[in-house]
């Protein structure tokens, strides 16, 4: 059956060039691949689960209780146009990002683009094989972020895994030019200290600043020393990005001894990550405004001077938060939801036994004005379709869906599908749609589901790990006035002022 048909609806029970030589993309045709990509940078491998978990997965698909392995299954109001499985690219997908009529999609070999002009018929217009994970992406006019976070052999799109342990190897930003999409030229390279796990771009008319993200420093890392508790701030011109350069390096969480002064982890705070740095950060730069999710921290930043960010508010929860991932604004910039990965994205924790507090979503109020803002906590959500045992399932990445007066968001959550929620009143959030499949398979924990699920221009994108990229479309009173917004470049990490 053709992946791209429409499934029957199934109700669910609900429990410039730079001199270096490296320096050169492979493009990807329809034809073999050019290069090979690195196994060193995949995911971990599948696990084998009890007999006990597997005959219980059984059972809940046998009851109805949970969709039959790959099986789509959807709510009214969702309808799935299309996808379009993995090529060339055979790593595991990421993160998205828009540009006019084309969506580019990361993945550890490297990066695709698709022209979406028809939704329900996306075309590949060009596929890069840059391996490194996880390839965080971004665009912005005429240039294309990669994050990589990978110890490397070198810069190169050629590069090998090389042990951070060696002072030669290499982690960091790579940066293209986009202006022929079909054919992106890799044109920049900057190392960052500890690598790029992900990054935010504050752009500006002359120079794209650069938030990197990175965390877990080791002592036998000549280029991650702990503590590491900042980020790295690059600058690139755009006229010139082969001069793009790490400029700053701001300590966000500054504290006396080896371990600074983020969240401490255990044994203080058992169960919590140790904050050693950050995940992601979302900019709002129309309001000088940034959020960071940084592992046991949850921050507010005023970026208003965007090469020395300053923390206003820290906030932690060490009863219900294992490690701080994501954040999103709304509109008005008064709300701040934050994202916890419980189990790293590899662990089955959307069902009972987890419950409804823990790998969740955190809505925050924001108090006060200037930087006497404060962030308070509301309340948490999580989507109460619970998944099988041998399914990853987290709150993962997510935008809102602009519509005037509401706080809207879509969202990914691994092998828990796509949710479309509405947290306009923060202490009472509601799913309103969701699309999902079932588990890849009842017998083995095998990651995969939606990494990132994004709304742009009346339609949603997912960029499924394993299974591809997915074209949604919803249908609903509450979130149809969203049709009406177009942008013209969407990199969810820096929030658009939709209706000013």
């Amino acid at each position: 059956m053709s992946l791209s048909n429409e499934p029957r609806v199934r109700r669910r029970r609900l429990g410039v060039m730079v001199a270096a030589a490296g320096l050169v993309a492979t493009l990807l045709t329809a034809g073999p691949a050019a290069a090979t990509p690195d196994p060193g940078d995949n995911p971990k491998p599948d696990k084998d689960v009890s007999s006990s978990t597997t005959a219980e997965v059984k059972k809940q698909i046998a009851d109805g209780e949970i969709p039959p392995p790959n099986e789509i299954v959807h709510s009214d109001n969702i309808e799935h146009l299309t996808n379009i499985p993995k090529d060339a690219l055979g790593g595991t997908n990421s993160d998205l990002a828009f540009q006019g009529k084309y969506a580019f999609a990361g993945n550890y070999d490297g990066f695709r683009v698709f022209d979406i002009s028809n939704p329900k018929a996306p075309k590949t217009v060009a596929q890069v094989l840059c391996p490194g994970s996880q390839n965080d992406i971004s665009v912005s006019g005429n240039l294309l972020f990669l994050s990589t976070d990978s110890s490397r052999s070198d810069d190169s799109c050629a590069s090998t895994t090389q042990p951070a342990t060696e002072k030669a190897s290499w982690e960091g930003m790579k940066v293209f030019d986009i202006s022929d999409k079909a054919n992106p030229k890799y044109v920049a390279a900057v190392e960052s200290a500890c690598g790029s796990h992900t990054h935010s771009l504050v752009p500006e008319r002359k120079n794209v600043y650069i938030y990197v993200s990175s965390y877990s420093p080791n002592a036998t890392f000549p280029d991650c020393q702990p503590p590491h508790d900042g980020i790295s701030v690059i600058k690139v011109p755009r006229k010139a990005p082969e001069k793009a350069a790490v400029v700053n390096f701001p300590v966000l969480f500054p504290g006396e001894g080896p371990d600074g002064g983020g969240n401490p982890g255990a044994p203080t705070n058992p169960g919590v990550s140790k904050t050693t740095g950050c995940h992601d950060i979302t900019v709002l730069p129309s309001k000088d405004l940034a959020a960071g999710a940084c592992m046991g921290d949850g921050i507010l930043m005023d970026i208003e001077d965007p090469e020395n960010p300053k923390v206003i508010d820290q906030v932690q929860d060490n009863v219900n938060f294992a490690f701080w991932h994501s954040a999103t604004f709304n509109q008005k910039a008064n709300k701040v939801v934050f994202t916890d990965e419980l189990g790293g994205g590899g662990a089955a924790t959307c069902n009972e036994a987890i419950g409804p507090n823990r790998g969740a979503d955190g809505i925050y109020d924001i108090t006060g004005k200037g930087d006497d803002r404060k962030l308070v906590f509301r309340s948490y959500f999580k989507i109460d379709r619970h998944q099988a045992d041998t399914e990853n399932c987290v709150a993962h990445n997510g935008s809102l869906i602009p519509v005037k007066g509401k706080d809207l968001m879509v969202q990914a959550w691994y092998q828990g599908g796509v949710s479309v929620w509405d947290f306009t009143d923060s202490t009472k959030p509601k799913e309103i749609a969701y699309f999902e499949r079932g588990p890849i398979s009842a017998d083995t924990m095998v990651g995969g589901g939606s990494w990132s699920a994004y709304y742009y221009n009346g339609y949603i994108y997912s960029n499924d790990m394993a299974k591809g990229f997915d074209v949604l479309k919803i249908n609903d009173r509450r979130t149809d006035p969203a049709k009406r917004v177009r942008l013209n470049e969407l990199n969810v990490q820096t929030q658009p002022d939709y209706f000013d």
